[in-house]
């Protein structure tokens, strides 16, 4: 199974699309129970992501292959490897897993900080200890790639990726990374819930992207396709891509998202591409 399980919703209230807050606990057991037997078996979460890790060790997820990340060093931190070292043996306590599969940097620039060669050095620590199978970065734009790739060895590499956003592929990076054998996953295939939103329901802030938005609507009419369906069905049909992560917050939606993930779609216009990082890196809607 191609799909893995975001969790940031179990540990925090997360999206400009999100009407029902955080997921409970007996909500979360289900998800994780039905995504399960659907075929997931991929896990992606967080320190910084609440009480998500807790959460998933209180449900309990060994039979998961899980990905954290570590948050960004603090100012007060001494000793890197340290910390490294300790934040990832507690995030172990807390999902009460014997390693993860995957441990990513939210914060990829700081290898390139001064603190870097020492920072790395800790991860590739935590993988020779076996605490880790697979180290590397969660990135925002691929171009924090360009000066990452050549000084870095990175196992796995996690950025988004959409219909308007397809920057990981036209940078050449997508391929690239493939070629290398490192693993790709992509997340905000929905970018946070925006492309699947009703025309009416959609912020105001977005307003100034209408041509695009009407653009979408308009060749999802003519296609006779759902949003869910044309976001899946194109971040799916990547053979490059390892993983496709989706945030899932009811068990109503874990349906409807295994009822529309069959779905083939039409190659999608070149038109409905942006680079316009206001609109794609949700870390600057708040500005506008």
């Amino acid at each position: 199974m191609k799909l893995a399980l975001g969790t940031v919703q179990f540990g925090l209230p997360y999206g400009v699309a999100n009407q029902t807050g955080q997921v409970s606990r007996t909500e979360a057991e289900a998800i994780l129970r039905d995504a399960l037997i659907a075929g997931f078996d991929t896990l992606d979460t967080a320190i910084a992501y609440g009480e998500s890790e807790q959460r998933l060790g209180e449900i309990g997820v060994g039979r998961w292959q899980v990905v954290s990340k570590l948050p960004a060093i603090p100012e007060a931190c001494t000793d890197v490897a340290a910390w490294a070292q300790k934040s990832v043996m507690d995030s172990l306590m807390r999902l009460k897993i014997p390693k993860l599969h995957g441990l990513l940097l939210h914060c990829s620039q700081q290898l390139l900080g001064k603190q870097g060669e020492v920072l790395y050095g800790a991860l590739l620590a935590l993988k020779e200890q076996g605490a880790v199978e697979k180290i590397g970065v969660s990135i925002y734009d691929p171009q924090e790639l360009d000066a990452l790739g050549s000084r870095f060895r990175c196992d796995l590499v996690q950025a988004p990726f959409n219909i308007l956003d397809r920057r990981l592929a036209s940078s050449g990076w997508l391929a690239r990374l493939h070629q290398s054998g490192t693993e790709v996953h992509v997340r905000s295939i929905f970018l946070q819930g925006l492309l699947l939103m009703e025309a009416t329901k959609r912020p105001a802030m977005f307003n100034r992207w209408q041509p695009l938005w009407d653009h979408w609507h308009r060749w999802l009419s003519e296609q006779a396709l759902t949003p869910l369906q044309a976001c899946l069905g194109f971040a799916m049909s990547q053979p490059e891509i390892d993983r496709v992560v989706v945030g899932i917050d009811s068990l109503k939606q874990l349906q409807e998202i295994m009822s529309a993930v069959e779905t083939k779609i039409a190659p999608v216009p070149q038109s409905l591409v942006t680079e316009d990082v206001q609109l794609l890196n949700p870390s600057n809607w708040q500005t506008q």
